[in-house]
């Protein structure tokens, strides 16, 4: 790891096509100003950053004093990036162009972050999990998790950084739409699905929760054609259609609109009954 002040961090930005990583809060990153074409992930899920940040290119992290960004490069250190560079400091030193708009957090799902309790140590399930945003923070939180998703890549390179980290997360390739998926019958405490969909899931996804459990889905919906990708109907939910699809659950919460500059429904549901 690499230690620089704000006048060199201001010069690499120039010269190297380096990732840059703000892991402070998203009221520090707004009004305070940000490093512009900065990612945001607070250090609180700094577990994320190795599923939406490249392992092999540069990483520049800073916070606002240069603390909480030795700390976060630290992490990255162990979870197998190349190159982590740390701006001494912090943007207490900065005096280059700034800019503050908000910007949506660079790892979990907002909405899972602020209604569901991610600080537990249950068994946890992330289905369609890619490179694992969630199955990450979930492990590092104390979860045991098990992630699933057809990317054998995806999912090899998961397993490997859980087992950097010495996180209780097992990754398996499944094909998750290849007719009836064994996912368990009442073996997860938390079931996480996030900007996937494959209706005939559902049945697996429910008889998957425990009694007492909780399943969070935010996928697409109808809508989303006008903001970008995904296009296709059979990607994207109709309006109140997430509601029936995982009936019997008790629903906690739900939202359905325009979020972040997409159409999105999600969905917190407990199973109270078998």
């Amino acid at each position: 790891m690499r230690h620089i002040d704000a006048v060199e961090a201001e010069r690499l930005i120039r010269i190297e096509p380096v990732q840059i990583l703000d892991v402070r809060t998203p009221n520090e990153f707004t009004t305070l100003g940000h490093i512009p074409d900065a990612k945001l992930t607070p250090l609180d899920f700094i577990a994320s950053v190795p599923a939406v940040l490249d392992l092999d290119k540069p990483v520049l992290v800073y916070c606002e004093h240069g603390i909480r960004s030795k700390v976060a490069a630290e992490f990255l250190l162990q979870a197998g990036f190349n190159n982590v560079v740390n701006m001494v400091g912090g943007m207490s030193g900065w005096r280059h162009d700034r800019s503050y708009e908000p910007q949506t957090i660079a790892g979990p799902a907002p909405w899972l972050c602020d209604h569901v309790e991610i600080d537990c140590n249950g068994r946890a399930l992330d289905v369609a999990s890619g490179r694992g945003r969630h199955a990450l923070l979930l492990a590092a939180l104390g979860w045991h998790v098990r992630a699933v998703d057809r990317d054998e890549r995806a999912i090899n390179e998961l397993q490997t950084i859980a087992n950097r980290l010495a996180l209780n997360l097992v990754a398996n390739v499944v094909d998750l739409e290849s007719g009836r998926v064994d996912l368990g019958r009442e073996c997860y405490d938390l079931i996480v699905v996030t900007r996937y969909l494959h209706r005939p899931l559902f049945e697996m996804l429910i008889d998957a929760v425990s009694l007492g459990g909780v399943l969070f889905y935010e996928t697409f919906m109808s809508g989303q054609e006008r903001f970008g990708k995904p296009t296709n109907p059979d990607f994207l939910l109709m309006p109140g259609e997430l509601r029936t699809l995982v009936a019997p659950l008790e629903i906690i919460k739900q939202r359905e609109g325009l979020f972040d500059g997409q159409m999105i429904s999600s969905v917190i549901a407990r199973k109270t009954i078998r």
